[in-house]
């Protein structure tokens, strides 16, 4: 009897030793086809902007570039099992998000012409290093899958994992064009529920135009350093998603630097303005709601102001309770939950395709 309980014990000490999978072999992420990415970034592949070039940004937003939010891997594989190893920074919970969307992965198929969730890769608590089954017993073939990368994370080192005798390949981008994102922290993802359902992604895998995430959780404040950055980024349209963080004042003070930069080295580029709902705490906070009120008061009167200035191929999308009118749609009254992003697609979407194909964007 306690022969039998000792090989139970070392039994159970080698599961939790072994790898996942001993018959899995894996390939640096980075050989394969990285969507999202705009400019070279010779310090973290996986980060959004060169924070060494662009070093006049303030720290907080050039930390956020870091992160690697819309960030997606390309690839295709004959392999039943899909794995993956990836190293994050490792800084503190989010409280108000999932540790898949903050830190996690999550992995897409293509079945029949249509992207599916197929897995996530769900992160343990406390730790950096992490490796996880994103998904098994596939049915045989060829698949194609999509790859999103954390949103609110560093990611230091990715791996993905196949079983042995398959092949893994990288495989070009499905979205067509690059219409650059800039924003908040809605943009950036916030709260989503995983990764692929921040609505730049959504609207992606919905149009096949490239949506790239350039939010800023908290930051997306029009700084000037920001504006000669993304002047340099050759972009086929620009959506300003920044109303909710700038005060009204400085609405006023750098909307007009940030669309006079990026029409003077974007001559005929769209540049499409959003105005963001009230946010759902304002329902109940009068100093949430004034401040709301008074930032969409500022930002349509500069989209005005450029207008009567000449500034041409600019356009503002108005806000008709993007995110619903049965309170539903947020996690903790500023931020979208997954039916609040859901209704935001649903009013976007179809606003921006229509701008965007005037342009041969689609």
């Amino acid at each position: 009897m306690k022969h039998r309980n000792l090989i139970a014990v070392l039994c159970l000490i080698s599961a939790f030793i072994l790898p996942i999978n001993a018959e899995l072999k894996y390939v640096d992420a980075s050989r394969l086809t990285l969507i999202g990415k705009v400019m070279p970034t010779p310090e973290n592949v996986y980060h959004r902007v060169d924070t060494v070039k662009y070093n006049d940004m303030p720290f907080q937003v050039k930390r956020l570039f870091t992160h690697s939010a819309g960030l997606v891997v390309s690839f295709k594989t004959n392999s039943p099992t899909v794995a993956a190893r990836w190293t994050t920074k490792g800084k503190g919970v989010m409280g108000n998000v999932t540790p898949i969307c903050d830190r996690g992965l999550d992995l897409y198929m293509n079945d029949g012409g249509e992207w599916i969730p197929v897995g996530a890769g769900t992160p343990s608590a406390g730790k950096a290093e992490q490796e996880r089954v994103i998904t098994k017993n596939l049915k045989p073939g060829v698949h194609r899958f999509l790859l999103y990368l954390p949103l609110f994370e560093e990611v230091r080192s990715l791996e993905i994992g196949v079983d042995e005798g398959s092949f893994i390949e990288a495989e070009p981008s499905p979205f067509r064009h690059t219409v650059l994102m800039y924003g908040s922290s809605i943009l950036h993802g916030a709260c989503a529920s995983r990764s692929g359902l921040a609505y730049p992604a959504r609207m992606s895998r919905n149009t096949g135009v490239n949506f790239v995430n350039y939010g800023l959780s908290g930051n997306g404040k029009m700084e000037a350093a920001v504006a000669d950055m993304l002047k340099d980024i050759d972009a086929d349209a620009f959506i300003l998603d920044c109303m909710p963080n700038p005060s009204p004042e400085e609405i006023t003070e750098r909307t007009q630097y940030l669309v006079n930069t990026i029409r003077k080295y974007h001559q005929g580029t769209p540049i499409i303005m959003i105005e963001t709902y009230m946010r759902e705490n304002g329902y109940s906070d009068q100093a949430v709601h004034d401040r709301c009120t008074r930032q969409g008061e500022a930002f349509v009167k500069q989209y005005e102001l450029l207008k009567k200035q000449g500034i041409k191929d600019l356009y503002l999308i108005r806000d008709n309770h993007a995110i619903g009118t049965d309170h539903e749609g947020s996690v903790d009254g500023t931020h979208p939950n997954d039916l609040g992003f859901d209704r935001m697609v649903e009013q976007y979407q179809p606003q921006i395709m229509r701008i965007l194909k005037k342009y041969g964007i689609k």
